[in-house]
């Protein structure tokens, strides 16, 4: 009941806060598997303020493997210079769009162990990948999930990938995709890594606060 009640106050609390970045894009661009990565690569360390500005103005020149892999690396590096590490993202973004032309035809695959090879994949992309292009059932773990559901008090783990067992073990399956969501919204907004605004959440009847030291 715990899980459900979060999850259900949470959706009021956050339905007129800014989307998602993959929200944005989906409504932007549609459920493409292969744009979904591409945004999610480019968002790694970076915000999704600075992120959505970068995604859109590369998608206006390519939306393809083919497309991406035609642009030289310096041109790249300058279309998403605003990001951070976006020497790195260049290459990445190449070494990705190559990968899926030799081994997939141009297509991203469905199955998590496919994901993981992918260059630049780790399983924070992974599971954002399969929840929100593929719709199948995966918690992502970002740093906002990681952090709320400790404070919450809902698990206490130390890394993500122990964050993300945690969770399984907890989370009905049917919620396993928009828990992120949620999770992303509340903690940019509300759930702030220091000084949250408690006397605005929504769940703090129900959150234990740990390791909260001030709070607004």
């Amino acid at each position: 009941m715990t899980i459900k009640k979060i999850i259900d106050d949470l959706t009021l609390e956050t339905k007129n806060f800014t989307p998602t970045l993959i929200t944005q894009i989906i409504k932007n661009y549609g459920q493409d598997p292969f744009l979904i990565l591409i945004c999610c690569l480019l968002s790694l360390r970076s915000k999704d303020t600075v992120t959505i500005h970068v995604c859109n103005d590369l998608l206006k020149i390519a939306k393809t493997p083919k497309e991406i892999l035609a642009i030289p690396t310096d041109k790249l590096e300058k279309i998403i210079f605003k990001i951070g590490f976006y020497k790195n993202k260049a290459k990445t973004l190449h070494k990705v769009c190559k990968y899926l032309l030799e081994k997939y035809d141009g297509k991203v695959p469905q199955v998590e162990a496919k994901l993981l090879n992918l260059p630049g994949v780790g399983r924070k992309t992974a599971n954002l990948v399969l929840g929100l292009a593929f719709e199948r059932p995966a918690i992502c773990v970002d740093i906002h999930v990681h952090r709320i559901s400790n404070r919450l008090g809902l698990i206490k783990t130390k890394t993500p990938e122990e964050t993300e067992l945690a969770l399984q073990k907890i989370i009905d399956k049917k919620y396993w995709i928009i828990f992120n969501d949620l999770l992303v919204k509340h903690g940019q907004n509300i759930c702030t890594p220091t000084s949250p605004w408690c006397s605005k959440c929504k769940i703090k009847d129900l959150c234990k606060q740990v390791s909260v030291i001030k709070t607004r």
